[in-house]
């Protein structure tokens, strides 16, 4: 167990970071929910009622999308953009998805290369791009649930203005829907642009997202070993 742990400190860390985050979140929402219904003299819910709303889903899912957007554009990106200087980066001159024998893949498979790295055709295809297709996968998810969910909860307030419901082809070019996505696609992008400049000229000592401490400016990625 204590191997265990220690073989996987960094994945079970954040898992116990989000859950915490995410429960801490759902109170907390549910509390505001509360007081908000009882200053407009209705009712207060349960707190199971409040994390299968519709308000509590579109929170959740535009965080979601937001971040596997995040990721999903990043990989890519590193395919085929390069940042001189930095650990995030492939070296100058090496754009692009890489020869076989760099990635190990077809007759270049070694004993230990997953199965599907030397499955030749679409299974081959599939493995040497499925990081790229899961991240797309989770986004498109998560997407539409958040689009499911925000037209639900702004139905609900239609409805209680009196006002006529949107059909989910209506929400989703409506101001409510984008300006819930992109408050959080800017914020996303302005991290990753800065995570990517900024580890050019500052270091973080044992870190695995920066350069060693005395490695050049100029030196991208492997370049810096």
């Amino acid at each position: 167990m204590r191997r265990f742990l220690g073989d996987n400190g960094l994945s079970l860390s954040f898992l116990a970071i989000f859950l915490l985050s995410l429960i801490g979140q759902s109170v907390a929402g549910w509390f505001d929910e509360n007081e908000h219904l009882v200053e407009h003299g209705q009712d207060a819910v349960s707190y199971g009622h409040f994390v299968t709303s519709s308000s509590f889903l579109v929170d959740v899912a535009e965080n979601w999308q937001s971040e596997f957007l995040q990721f999903f554009l990043f990989i890519f990106g590193t395919v085929w953009l390069i940042q001189r200087g930095s650990p995030e980066s492939k070296k100058p001159g090496h754009a692009g998805p890489g020869t076989r024998k760099e990635q190990r893949m077809g007759r270049f498979a070694r004993a230990g290369s997953p199965r599907w790295s030397a499955a030749g055709g679409v299974r081959e295809w599939a493995y040497a791009n499925s990081l790229l297709i899961v991240m797309g996968a989770v986004f498109l998810l998560s997407w539409f649930a958040q689009s499911l969910g925000g037209m639900a909860a702004l139905n609900e307030q239609n409805a209680q203005h009196g006002q006529a419901a949107l059909t989910w082809l209506e929400y989703i070019v409506a101001p409510d829907f984008w300006n819930r996505t992109l408050q959080n696609w800017q914020s996303e992008f302005l991290a990753v642009g800065a995570m990517v400049t900024l580890s050019i000229y500052l270091r973080q000592q044992g870190s695995s997202q920066s350069k060693p401490v005395g490695a050049p400016h100029a030196a991208t990625a492997e370049e810096s070993t």
